[in-house]
């Protein structure tokens, strides 16, 4: 009986643990302007075990720098479907903040707070 437990929960291991599938394009909610962004994301280039985020397309916005730029860093993933310790860049007000995400389906909610005030935005899969 024992053989067989320890065989499931070996067997389980590569699951337990590991984030959902978070790789790819994703479209930012429509800000106040009516501006929104393409953000590519990936493992982070300095560590594969993180997630980051880079600006791939930005539509309707007000600023040209922001193609290339890191958007995401340094998620690390915490169960199944989200990631949490890593920070956000808001370029709206051109601040940087602790953010979380968490994937639901083809939905991501991405989250930044500053101690105890948080704002977030759900991102749909752009491909």
């Amino acid at each position: 009986m024992f053989k067989h437990i320890l065989a499931f929960a070996l067997a389980a291991l590569p699951v337990m643990g590991n984030a959902g599938d978070v790789t790819g394009t994703w479209r930012t909610a429509t800000g106040e302007t009516g501006a929104y962004l393409h953000v590519n994301v990936a493992p982070c280039a300095s560590d594969a075990a993180l997630t980051c985020g880079t600006i791939v397309q930005a539509f309707n916005a007000t600023r040209d720098d922001l193609v290339g730029k890191l958007i995401i860093w340094d998620m690390q993933p915490d169960g199944e479907n989200s990631w949490r310790r890593g920070r956000i860049w808001a370029p709206d007000d051109d601040k940087t903040y602790r953010s979380s995400m968490e994937l639901r389906g083809d939905v991501l909610r991405v989250q930044g707070c500053v101690a105890i005030f948080c704002r977030g935005q759900d991102w749909t899969r752009a491909n």
